[in-house]
């Protein structure tokens, strides 16, 4: 779906997760700043808010906002910090903004078996894929979703002796699937990881959270301008200053 062919030239496009609950805390970001976010237009991709007529909200995935941000589809969006570094190599080229909403706060975990009593850190880990490289003849399989941000936590710990196993479901579930051994994830408790028999190693938390960009990319004309003026002093009075984004 090209998304700015969906509205109109002066139109804002702003773009919502749909569901989830990165999702409901953007509508309770919304409802506390005042605004009110309007029904779902044409078979639910599309909405308004009511006290900003020039703004269109596009209903999305997470990921596909941070997508459309990048290709300039959107004006603006909110997705979590996590997406934006994943997806994006270098989010400053794409985003002259990058601001954190202060909900759907989580955490990059690394978690391992809670029956490996030596392993607490890194270090231990490392050690691990060592003496399990040397034993089984392969490497420790580390399941996540999130590829780039685990090879930068695994290189920055100078942790070699793994390799990546694409999560496509349930990532905490696949050491007791047989999957991988090692899993990466986000967590905001870590009750999940505990109910599967994991524990986080204790040197690792990547920290996430909502936040609100603004594409360098799009459109932008006076009245998208003006709009996006108004939802940043809304959504963000006094953190962040529109005019050393837009003049």
């Amino acid at each position: 779906m090209n998304l700015y062919a969906a509205t109109q030239r002066e139109r804002l496009l702003f773009g919502l997760p749909a569901k989830g609950r990165i999702g409901d805390d953007c509508r309770e970001c919304f409802a506390a700043a005042g605004l009110t976010i309007g029904g779902q237009e044409e078979r639910g991709y599309f909405g308004f808010v009511r006290e900003a007529p020039r703004v269109k909200l596009a209903f999305l995935s997470a990921g596909e906002i941070v997508r459309a941000l990048e290709r300039g589809e959107l004006h603006m969006g909110i997705s979590g910090r996590d997406l934006f570094h994943e997806l994006m190599e270098t989010p400053s080229e794409s985003l002259s903004l990058m601001e954190n909403l202060g909900v759907s706060r989580a955490d990059l975990r690394v978690a391992v078996p809670q029956g490996w009593i030596d392993a607490e850190t890194m270090e231990d880990l490392n050690d691990i894929a060592r003496a399990f490289h040397a034993r089984n003849g392969r490497l420790l399989r580390v399941a996540t979703k999130y590829p780039r941000l685990t090879r930068e936590i695994f290189r920055g710990h100078e942790l070699d002796m793994y390799r990546i196993v694409a999560s496509l479901g349930a990532t905490e579930g696949a050491p007791r699937a047989g999957l991988a051994e090692v899993v990466a994830d986000i967590s905001s408790t870590g009750a999940t990881l505990r109910s599967n028999g994991l524990k986080p190693l204790v040197d690792v938390c990547w920290p996430s959270e909502a936040q609100l960009a603004v594409s360098r990319h799009a459109p932008w004309h006076e009245e998208s301008r003006a709009a996006a003026r108004f939802l940043l002093e809304r959504l963000a009075p006094s953190r962040i200053d529109a005019s050393r984004i837009f003049g």
